[in-house]
């Protein structure tokens, strides 16, 4: 089983930056260049608690649609989900994935 604190630290390494928050006392969150995910302990190391969001300003941005358009939102919040955003994303989603589980 991977080292929590191991993963964490090559995760900083590679420019991801990390953060703790009260309203989620179990899971650390990582984020870079907007996006952001929420890490918790699991059997096979750090796991990814839902689905990596848009990080708008304390909170996490869920991709969801609206009126037949991509938006990020966080209750009342919403930001377009723009193709910069969604590359952003896709990027981050498979950066996080490689290094939480190399093959």
């Amino acid at each position: 089983m991977p080292d929590s604190a191991e993963q964490l630290q090559q995760l900083y390494l590679a420019g991801f930056e990390l953060q703790t928050f009260d309203r989620y006392p179990k899971c650390v969150g990582v984020m870079r260049d907007g996006c952001i995910a929420l890490l918790v302990p699991g059997v096979d190391g750090l796991q990814v608690l839902g689905t990596p969001g848009w990080r708008m300003g304390e909170v996490m941005g869920v991709l969801t649609e609206l009126d037949g358009r991509k938006v990020f939102q966080a209750k009342n919040e919403i930001v377009e989900a723009t193709g910069e955003r969604m590359d952003a994303l896709e990027k981050f989603r498979d950066e996080l994935g490689r290094m939480l589980h190399p093959a």
